[in-house]
């Protein structure tokens, strides 16, 4: 089958730093199905395991974690999908990715394609989506309602990064299944666009201080904050705007937090890592499968849409390594895709 990986960590400029492979087709056994890959989309944990990781000795190392297939095989033990089904899913950080042809993945991290988008338009969504509901429902622990039956709630929820791929579907969670007055930050024309078009109540520049232009919307203290980036440069302002006993839930690597601070209010600050469920295997692994059937029955019902932001072509070394191009800049709006081999 046709894959496209790395032998050692190089720079997106190099031509090895992703190359095109050769590679045997795994056979599916116990809770896994095996996916015949049609598209997939790229995301920042991609470039940091390129970046960071080495694959182990003479071997090539296969990354990407979002895809849309059919399964073409099923281990013994799948009640969930039969042949021929079409799914979409993020993946497990601990097997093969899905930058090639065939992928191995368990069931229970994987949903029912939405059947209302084309394929690449799916593949933009599983990893950010079931980030942005983890984050929403479990770490900051906001209330989930009913799309044509929402209350308004005290909630305000600021997101930091809307634009980019976990927050243009948190925006629109927190828009749509929740009473929550959502707060999007955005520094560029095109990205506040964007994040307005997608359902935010109100757009900030985060380039710019917080505090003042939050103060200036005259909606209340902040009582939630999922932080998408650079969370060590706003983690000042998050504790001086947000109201006491409240939430702050990451998803970066910044160097270093002094939660120290975050006392005086009782804040709580939440992790949130959606690999978490696959690679402990945790009781409550199916939680992602139901998710992504939510998210799927959602789009269907027109209440979501999906975050594709770029297409550029077929699945291959050369457009993958333009894609990681494009991520590492900190420019890309919305979600990056590639259909076909």
């Amino acid at each position: 089958m046709k894959a496209i990986g790395y032998e050692k960590s190089l720079p997106i400029s190099e031509l090895a730093s992703l190359v095109d492979i050769e590679m045997k087709q795994p056979t599916a056994s116990g809770h896994d199905l095996l996916v015949r890959v049609k598209s997939i989309a790229v995301n920042p944990v991609d470039c940091k395991i390129r970046q960071n990781v080495a694959p182990e000795a003479n071997e090539y190392k296969i990354i990407g974690w979002d895809a849309v297939g059919e399964v073409v095989g099923v281990g013994e033990l799948v009640t969930h999908f039969k042949l021929g089904d079409s799914v979409f899913y993020a993946g497990d950080l601990n097997r093969q990715g899905c930058n090639a042809e065939y992928q191995l993945v368990d069931e229970r991290i994987v949903g029912n394609k939405p059947k209302s988008l084309s394929d690449s338009e799916a593949a933009a969504l599983p990893l950010t989506s079931i980030t942005a509901w983890e984050l929403l429902f479990e770490r900051l622990a906001i209330k989930q309602q009913q799309p044509d039956n929402k209350e308004k709630s005290k909630d305000v929820l600021l997101i930091v990064g809307a634009a980019g791929g976990v927050g243009s579907i948190l925006v629109q969670l927190a828009s749509v299944l929740t009473g929550a007055t959502v707060i999007a930050t955005a520094s560029r024309d095109s990205s506040a666009e964007w994040v307005k078009k997608l359902g935010a109540d109100h757009v900030v520049d985060h380039s710019k201080p917080l505090v003042a232009q939050i103060e200036q919307l005259n909606i209340g203290q902040v009582t939630h904050v999922a932080s998408l980036t650079h969370t060590d440069s706003y983690m000042d302002s998050y504790v001086e705007m947000l109201a006491p006993m409240g939430r702050i839930a990451l998803i970066d690597d910044p160097q270093s937090v002094d939660i120290k601070k975050l006392k005086p209010k009782s804040l709580s600050l939440h992790w949130e890592f959606m690999f978490t469920r696959s690679m402990f295997q945790t009781e409550d692994i199916n939680e992602q499968h139901n998710l992504l059937n939510s998210i799927a029955e959602l789009i269907d019902q027109g209440y979501l849409q999906t975050t594709v932001g770029k297409h550029l072509g077929g699945i291959n070394a050369t457009n993958l390594r333009a894609a990681h191009a494009e991520i590492e800049s900190g420019k890309s709006i919305g979600k990056i895709v590639l259909e076909g081999f």
